[in-house]
């Protein structure tokens, strides 16, 4: 067995580029390295990367786990030094080079860990990155099936045509063929006739083409296939015209042949096989998101009010509101999510500190300078798009000149402190020449032309307290005198130039009184009764400012509202509890997967333009009304995962449910029939009709449930995008888990078609 699994790794190795690479054999041979949870919890550990090149291993001194292992697929990011909230607090400085943690997909704590030295952290590092990197790269190197069967049969050193479950798996994995454990054991069992535990010769291919074999494939593969059984350019060029509506031609059909077939022989033919073919539907020329829109695609010239912009709430909070741990991570997780506003709750700290963490509440605090670090270090790892930080100032005077400082002297020239160019501006700079900058969202106690004109005012100034501020202490009872003045410290003051908050006194009053920087708060039930009333009114106002809105407060579980009205009426910071996993989550995600998940989307042209008068609860003519025939063709799934993983009878029942989030009008919701005992291959063949007034506004979204007649369905996995982002034809839509990571194995195949009526 162990000579096998040798042979496997070298052959992953060997195709993948790492054969013979230092840092992985460093990670394979192991070694001691501290595992730090506190100041006085500091443990030698060894660890080690297992010969799959997939798991790695640590002894545990538990009594029921004297050996762990996780996944590489576990883990979201390897982070070099003390950048995180372990280390921080529990190592010192002077260990910076030898420090390094392991970051979770989902709750799963940090790894926070520490080398016997630089050379040995930097190698643990870099040994984890590359396998990690070659994890998301190797569909790229998949090259043929007969490559597949001939890597098993090189493991096989006496040459007796054997390959164990675990040796077939190991192989799979490595040519991006994904596969659950209980269907590859159900399967082997099949293919297992002689039930020896081990498969020989052709039971390996029949193995494998259980697993590959999708009989809907075979009838669209069937249906062009007209060249001596395979594909050629020209009958795959007629797919993409009829079937996926794509605008192409045979030169596009000749690279999709070069890029995805597998079997030489018909490349050098410019034909693709039928494995070629699936290869192609599960890549992302066959994905339902649009592949163009993978990137930045829009235009980021437009002032900053034209954008939706990803927006977190309480963004300090790792749990609930009223007493879960707040936490720097929280911060990372939502800026690495591409989150372009966070929220900062300040308040007075110990040791003149000034902290941040839910106010009247037993959640744990956290430095505001600690928090300033974590954002300058994240802000923009995953987009250069400007990050706001929308400051709740509950401080003393002297905690905001500290506060001031720590933004001052940690952001440096990223902070925008005053106007860009030399003139008082008259509407907001683009994205574009925001980038890598960070903008202040607090009050101001005066114009900004002062900012230009030097005009001082005395060392501190009185001003309304924040909206969301001032709503927080309504809902606490121990606050019984409502203050609706704070003093605020100039230093402070100075450096809000694009994002000064003050109280809504209606439209008429914003548009008469407001400058265009000017902005306001909404709770959620404020926003939505406006929303309702006053829509095109609402709109118009988010033309020339911009609207921020946030949950009641009442919602102590930190649960979140539907964002899609609030985006409807143009308003552009939708702020969600990024840590709560929701539907209103997976919505706010499918809106800004695409444009290059920057976390800005342009808003439709209708609600940018000042001569529009488009309300979205009519459906009043304009060039807003573009109406849509979309039909939905659910024909099936892949590899689902089980639910429950520890009840024996834990086969899914799948059904499918087709939903559409945009105005009233097109707001709907279709559902197949379950499926018994099937998470394999289930196949629904269902067709849904939508009608869609307004595609510039509508998402869609499908979740995947386990049927219960009992009890409430279980989620199996999700996706959602919007319309105006899908790929006509037949597509591969891959799932997502109730927090946002990638089912690997599973998805579902649809047939999508969008018509004008």
């Amino acid at each position: 067995m162990i000579r096998h699994s040798h042979c496997c790794m070298d052959h992953w190795t060997l195709h993948s580029g790492l054969e013979g690479d230092p840092d992985l054999q460093f990670l394979l041979v192991g070694g001691k390295l501290i595992k730090i949870r506190s100041k006085s919890w500091k443990k030698n550990r060894f660890f080690k990367l297992q010969e799959d090149c997939k798991t790695l291993w640590y002894e545990s001194h538990k009594t029921f786990r004297r050996k762990q292992t996780f996944s590489i697929d576990d883990i979201d990011s390897v982070r070099k030094g003390r950048q995180s909230e372990g280390h921080n607090k529990h190592t010192h400085s002077s260990e910076e080079d030898r420090c390094f943690s392991i970051i979770f997909k989902g709750r799963k704590k940090n790894l926070d860990l520490m080398a016997a030295n630089e050379g040995e952290a930097k190698q643990w590092v870099n040994g984890l990155e590359k396998i990690m990197s070659n994890m998301l790269n190797l569909s790229r190197k998949q090259k043929s099936e007969h490559w597949i069967i001939n890597c098993m049969r090189k493991a096989d050193k006496n040459d007796d045509n054997k390959m164990t479950l675990k040796e077939v798996k190991h192989f799979l994995r490595q040519v991006n063929v994904e596969v659950d454990d209980t269907y590859a054991a159900d399967i082997f069992k099949q293919c297992d006739a002689s039930n020896s535990g081990s498969l020989e010769g052709t039971e390996i291919k029949h193995f494998y083409d259980l697993l590959t074999h999708r009989e809907e494939i075979d009838v669209i593969y069937g249906k062009y296939a007209h060249t001596e059984g395979q594909m050629s350019a020209n009958n795959l060029l007629n797919f993409l015209l009829n079937e996926q509506r794509e605008q192409v031609s045979m030169k596009d059909a000749l690279k999709l042949i070069e890029k995805y077939e597998v079997d030489e022989t018909a490349k050098q033919k410019k034909c693709m096989t039928k494995d070629g073919f699936l290869i192609y539907m599960h890549q992302e020329d066959g994905s339902i998101l649009n592949p163009a829109h993978k990137q930045v695609y829009q235009d980021m010239h437009q002032p900053l009010n034209h954008y939706y912009i990803s927006s977190s709430h309480n963004t300090y909070l790792m749990a609930d509101q009223l007493k879960g741990p707040s936490s720097t991570e929280a911060y990372i997780k939502a800026l690495m999510k591409s989150c372009r506003c966070v929220e900062l709750d300040c308040w007075d700290g110990a040791n003149g500190e000034p902290v941040i963490y839910h106010g009247y509440t037993l959640t744990s605090k956290v430095l505001f300078r600690d928090v300033i670090k974590a954002i300058k270090d994240y802000a923009f790892k995953t987009s250069d798009y400007p990050v706001i930080l929308s400051l709740e100032n509950h401080c003393t005077v002297d905690q905001q000149k500290l506060m001031a400082n720590y933004l001052i002297t940690i952001l440096g020239d990223a902070l925008v402190s005053k106007p860009l160019g030399n003139n008082m501006p008259t509407n907001f700079p683009s994205p574009e020449e925001l980038k890598l900058k960070f903008l202040i969202k607090g009050k101001r106690s005066n114009k900004l032309d002062a900012a230009l004109n030097n005009n001082s005012f005395t060392e501190e100034d009185t001003v309304s307290e924040e909206d969301e501020a001032a709503d927080c202490k309504e809902n606490d009872q121990k606050a019984k005198s409502k203050k609706s003045k704070i003093k605020l410290a100039k230093e402070l003051s100075n450096i809000v130039i694009y994002c000064k908050s003050v109280h809504f006194n209606g439209f008429e009053h914003a548009k008469d009184t407001q400058a265009f920087y000017e902005m306001s708060s909404f709770k959620e039930s404020k926003a939505f009764n406006l929303a309702e009333t006053s829509a095109t009114a609402y709109i118009h106002h988010n033309m020339e400012k911009l609207s921020r809105i946030y949950p009641s407060g009442s919602r102590t579980d930190s649960s979140n509202y539907n964002p899609v009205p609030m985006w409807n009426a143009g308003c552009q910071i939708v702020a969600l509890n990024f840590q709560t996993p929701s539907k209103e989550m997976h919505i706010n995600h499918g809106r800004f997967l695409p444009n290059g998940g920057s976390g800005y989307i342009l808003k439709p042209e209708f609600q940018r333009s000042l001569s529009s008068q488009f309300d979205p609860s009519t459906l009043s003519k304009g060039p807003w009304l573009k109406k849509k025939t979309f039909n939905v063709m659910v024909i099936s799934a892949q590899q689902l995962p089980k639910i429950n993983k520890d009840k024996h009878k834990s086969i899914v029942d799948p059904l499918v449910r087709v939903e559409i989030y945009g105005v009233p009008a097109d707001n709907a919701s279709k559902e197949t029939h379950h499926i018994d005992n099937n998470g394999f291959n289930p196949m629904w063949n269902e067709q849904f009709v939508f009608d869609v007034h307004f595609p510039e506004l509508a998402m869609l979204r499908f979740v995947v449930e386990d049927y219960d007649s009992t009890s409430p369905n279980d989620l199996i996995g999700q996706y959602c995008l919007p319309i105006t982002s899908v790929q006509s034809g037949y597509r591969h839509v891959p799932l997502l888990t109730k927090r946002g990571d990638v089912i690997c194995s599973a998805g579902l195949f649809v047939h999508l078609m969008l018509t004008d009526q």
